[in-house]
């Protein structure tokens, strides 16, 4: 039995992998580029990838492909549709980073609608020392108690998010697919006028692909802060930078790009120096607990379908 590792440095080089080994023969790589791919899976009977994208071009002479083991949610970098019709299963890791994405969406929310960042400058800079006030009360803050808070997508992680969101306070409102009890299910674009804070949550398809550009973004309020931990591709990046340069709403942050690492030519470069902005490099789902948890399940799916059980595959 073969098994290949693409690109376990994703994953953190703390992790520990030993637990594979015992499944067969294991060739790991750090990294993968797109290009070494397919000759890096040619002989393999299972696969486990983080980010590679898992192509027709990339599998069709992996003869002896069995299963690819994707090691987050998220499996839209897989032909799940080449997939099935070549008999390759696809086992994706649910449910094991919704703690630690909901902490890092609060913890940005919270950040920037306290405005922490300059308050630390203000200190760290020596400027409070100098000024002869016991406080400094520039930029003013807010709040959260009393917020309307948008979320877009309500799964486990919204649904996390949603607890904490209450707990503070705040009006929900929700944008999912199918209206959900107990909530107030909205439209997406009542959802972006109502919304002091939006926080977004939906995976990436082709119904979620760009669905936040410069139309619903002219429909936030001016002061309204919109956070992104989903998919860099579920919203238009020139049009978020447009909003924030052109001051149309009050701030963003986002954990995840279209093309990570994203390029000197991206949109986001422009932000870099904002108070009001705050980038994170796709760190939200990275917890060591949430890292564990991810890879046990997939050594769990792996002995699952090694068994003859089906466990987390994709249909």
């Amino acid at each position: 039995m073969n098994i290949v590792i693409l690109d376990y440095k994703t994953l953190g080089e703390d992790l520990d992998l030993s637990p594979v080994y015992k499944y067969g023969n294991v060739t790991k790589y750090p990294t993968t580029s797109q290009d070494q791919a397919a000759e890096r899976v040619k002989d393999a009977d299972i696969v486990i990838v983080n980010k590679i994208k898992m192509t027709e071009d990339v599998v069709k002479n992996a003869k002896n492909l069995k299963l690819i083991c994707e090691t987050a949610t998220g499996y839209d970098n897989i032909d799940i549709k080449y997939c099935n019709e070549h008999g390759i299963k696809v086992a994706n890791t649910p449910a094991y980073s919704t703690g630690c994405v909901a902490q890092v969406t609060v913890s940005m929310v919270c950040s920037l609608i306290t405005h922490l960042d300059e308050y630390r400058s203000f200190v760290h800079d020596g400027k409070y020392q100098k000024s002869g006030t016991a406080n400094c009360l520039v930029p003013v803050y807010h709040e959260l108690n009393g917020l309307t808070w948008g979320i877009i997508g309500f799964g486990n992680i919204g649904k996390a998010v949603g607890k904490i969101a209450e707990a503070f306070g705040c009006r929900l409102l929700v944008n999912k697919q199918a209206p959900i009890q107990g909530y107030e299910c909205v439209d997406l674009d009542t959802l972006l006028k109502e919304s002091d804070i939006i926080s977004i949550h939906c995976p990436l398809t082709e119904k979620t692909r760009g669905m936040i550009g410069k139309r619903e973004l002219d429909l936030m309020k001016k002061n309204a802060i919109i956070v992104n931990v989903a998919r860099g591709a579920i919203w238009d990046e020139e049009a978020v930078a447009n909003a924030i340069l052109e001051n149309k709403i009050g701030g963003m942050g986002c954990d995840v790009f279209s093309v990570e690492p994203f390029c000197e030519n991206h949109p986001f470069n422009k932000l870099l120096s904002l108070e009001n902005v705050l980038l994170t490099p796709h760190m939200a789902w990275g917890s060591f607990e949430s890292r564990t948890r991810c890879f046990n399940t997939v050594v769990s799916n792996i002995d699952a379908f090694l068994n003859g059980k089906e466990q987390n595959l994709i249909k």
